[in-house]
């Protein structure tokens, strides 16, 4: 006859061998996967949210975030650490205003059918990193990462040419991004605590905002509005989750792997903006987008053999 408490620990045993023997690269690839898909339609999301304001969207975004991130960030010892000193707070106080705009302009973006100039802004992003990598980290530039640097220079330059307008959504995207991650890395911010101080820094200025709608009674989050009200807090979620997969699929995946997967989230972009929302993209687009497809083409290659090289 078994003995049953045998086997409920023989069971037990057997459960933890097979959550065990997960793949982490399986795993990674589901994080990093989640955080790019949800990065990539947000579009959708934002869009949606009209006609709140982007300003409006942006200090819901903060608020509900702040509440997220006070849940989930358990080790809030870490937060007084990282505001020890009156140079840690400047640095916060910085990487606070490079995200604020960013994300505000991201939605204004959205919002007034600029979607293909933020996908031209986030595949020029990562070239952007090379050069503030080379000038503010000393990370030299190889000759293939030259050469998709100048491809992409040269295809801003051809929108510039063809369309007679310097495309400023993208490239403000792409620097504001480009120096927050050059900070928080020469700084060695934590992604989560660092999310958890930015959007309390920027909290007071978001609630005396929303409070001031709701004042004037202009404020499009209402109980009677229940629709409306839900995606505004879910807005929050939508801030920090994909953060928060990106963090765990870049602890499981190889910087190369994760590099090639991030474009996931511009060609969504860019397929809702013109497909979704009809925005135009015209033979100008099709030339400069084909130069930074063909400069980040040469740059993940080059990436993924140095990668391979120093395994």
């Amino acid at each position: 006859m078994s003995n049953p408490l045998h086997t409920v620990q023989q069971s037990s045993s057997d459960v933890r061998t097979t959550r065990a023997s997960v793949d982490p690269v399986v795993s990674g690839i589901l994080y990093a996967a989640g955080a790019f898909l949800m990065w990539g339609l947000a579009p959708l999301f934002f869009r949606a949210l009209r006609p709140a304001t982007a300003l409006e969207i942006l200090s819901h975004r903060v608020v509900w975030s702040l509440l997220l991130m006070v849940i989930l960030v358990a080790a809030l010892r870490d937060v007084p650490r990282a505001l020890s000193s009156l140079r840690s707070v400047g640095l916060y106080a910085v990487t606070t205003a490079l995200v604020t705009t960013n994300w505000l302009l991201f939605i204004w973006a959205v919002n007034t059918d600029h979607i293909v100039q933020t996908s031209l802004g986030y595949y020029i992003n990562p070239l952007v990193n090379v050069v503030l990598g080379m000038l503010f980290l000393g990370e030299w530039l190889n000759r293939n990462q030259t050469i998709s640097v100048a491809l992409a220079a040269l295809g801003v330059i051809s929108l510039l040419v063809n369309l007679g307008e310097l495309p400023w959504v993208s490239l403000t995207l792409a620097t504001t991004f480009g120096f927050y991650a050059v900070i928080r890395k020469k700084a060695a911010i934590d992604p989560l605590v660092g999310l958890l101080i930015e959007t309390a820094m920027l909290t007071p200025l978001a609630l005396s905002y929303l409070l001031w709608l709701w004042g004037a009674g202009t404020a499009t989050f209402s109980l009677q509005a229940p629709g409306m009200a839900t995606l505004l807090v879910v807005s929050g979620i939508i801030t920090a989750l994909p953060l928060i997969f990106f963090n765990l699929g870049a602890q499981r995946l190889k910087l190369s792997t994760v590099g090639l997967m991030q474009y996931l989230s511009p060609t969504l972009q860019l397929a809702i903006g013109v497909m979704v929302f009809g925005e135009e993209f015209t033979g100008a687009h099709g030339v400069a987008f084909g130069l930074i497809w063909v400069a980040l083409a040469i740059y993940s290659t080059d990436a993924f053999l140095m990668h391979r090289a120093r395994r």
